[in-house]
């Protein structure tokens, strides 16, 4: 690939772009370990998500927003959302039914089997819905020690 030269320079005097200002693209030699560096740090993050949701005692819930600030990912909800949307399918012992949104409902699609599914399940440990609500007040929890940053 040959820059552009000004009229004065003869073309033989175009340079070659450099190693170093090449842009990268799919394919190259980097990519492969940029990805493997992707997974790594995609593994270590649902392993903090999944190791915070299975503190949550029991007769508590806690929200999308506060499980990934606890887990050193604040901002990352959804990815939160993400990684426990994979619990469903598994079958997972992870008590993925303890986290709900931050207006204190249940996000998955409200006549869906997994909100049903959720909703029993948070009632089974006495967790109690009003207007199909959850009072994070009464029912959020906070680790011992921890200040929430979502909950009063």
């Amino acid at each position: 690939m040959l820059m552009a030269v000004s009229p004065a320079e003869p073309r033989s005097m175009a340079r070659r772009p450099t190693e170093s200002s090449r842009r990268r693209r799919p394919g190259d030699i980097e990519a492969p370990l940029a990805a493997a560096a992707d997974l790594d740090a995609a593994e270590s993050a649902r392993r903090a998500i999944l190791a915070t949701v299975e503190r949550i005692p029991s007769g508590r819930v806690c929200t999308y927003g506060e499980i990934a600030w606890l887990a050193g990912y604040p901002g990352r909800a959804r990815l939160v959302g993400r990684v426990l949307g994979g619990m469903l399918e598994a079958g997972s012992k992870t008590p993925w039914h303890r986290v709900i949104n931050a207006s204190g409902q249940i996000s998955l699609p409200k006549f869906s089997e997994e909100h049903r599914e959720q909703k029993r399940r948070l009632r089974a440990e006495g967790v109690m819905f009003e207007n199909d609500r959850v009072s994070l007040r009464r029912f959020g929890w906070q680790p011992a020690g921890g200040e929430s940053p979502l909950i009063d």
